[in-house]
């Protein structure tokens, strides 16, 4: 039986909209993964406040992942959210595992999620002009949640940098 899909796009713009689903999957994977070793390993004065925002926008970002997962697959696509697939595949610089204190976290996770983030609006543009409204506007929705969590985290780097003394 010929496979029926629900969008009802043209084949290659579903195609052009599985090709940056997938790349975008691969990396909001990297960014929570990133976001939880931040979580586990801060220290500082503000440990309990930014451990439990960690917390609370890995699993923004775990929703995010399903999200475009899901899109992918209702057009027909195959999601590599493995472990493996987001080694070969995230679009991120890899996250330092060597760093625990709030300066260095705050730093390296806001200067990943403006990654993300333009990322996310690039793929908008592509998905936009093949003609996928539906995937374009999942991007830019995902893009502003993007943007408050990076504003979120961003906002405790004075605070960081004179309370660590870095």
């Amino acid at each position: 039986m010929e496979q029926i899909y629900v969008s009802g796009l043209e084949e290659k713009a579903r195609e052009k909209s599985i090709e940056l689903l997938n790349a975008r999957l691969l990396d909001c994977i990297d960014l929570t993964l990133a976001v939880k070793q931040a979580h586990w390993t801060i220290k500082g004065s503000s440990f309990i406040g930014l451990h439990e925002l960690l917390d609370a926008i890995a699993e923004r970002m775990r929703e995010r992942s399903d999200t475009i997962a899901e899109r992918s697959i209702i057009l027909g696509g195959h999601t590599g959210g493995t472990a493996q697939g987001v080694t070969k595949g995230s679009q991120l610089e890899a996250y330092p595992q060597d760093i625990t204190y709030q300066k260095d976290h705050v730093e390296a996770l806001t200067k990943r999620f403006i990654a993300f983030g333009k990322n996310l609006r690039q793929s908008f543009e592509q998905a936009d002009e093949a003609g996928d409204d539906d995937t374009a506007d999942l991007f830019t929705e995902i893009s502003r949640g993007i943007d408050k969590d990076a504003w979120f985290i961003g906002a405790h780097y004075d605070e960081a940098a004179a309370n660590t003394g870095r």
